[in-house]
């Protein structure tokens, strides 16, 4: 069964490259446009890790991925954020990487392999 990734992005672009992407690579997906509908997407797709942006309407990256890992099936999660925003890699300390806008795709599947596999 091949891994899970959730894109999390209000730029519908984006979220359309990184999915395009990732599935060309083999992988699953799942898309969320907020930080609200990310935890409900999150609690129904159970993905095995999360590329998240930062700025985001309705509820910012950062507050949404802390709310995500306080359930215990979640806490350790890996994220990878991509963001346009300076200070990226003070967002979330638990990032297993920051990536900031614009990205070079075969650096995020580098990074996506070594965190959890093909």
């Amino acid at each position: 069964m091949p891994k899970k990734i959730m894109v999390v992005d209000d730029d519908e672009a984006i979220v359309d490259y990184l999915v395009n992407v990732f599935e060309d690579h083999g992988y699953c997906t799942c898309r969320a446009s907020d930080g609200v509908t990310a935890y409900d997407v999150a609690l129904a797709e159970k993905p095995d890790l999360i590329t998240l942006d930062l700025e985001m309407p309705n509820e910012w990256g950062p507050r949404f991925y802390r709310k995500l890992t306080q359930t215990e099936e979640f806490e350790s999660l890996p994220v990878i954020v991509i963001s346009g925003l300076s200070g990226i890699h003070l967002a979330i300390k638990r990032a297993v990487a920051t990536i900031k806008k614009p990205f070079d795709p075969a650096e995020v599947i580098q990074i996506v392999r070594d965190t959890i596999g093909e």
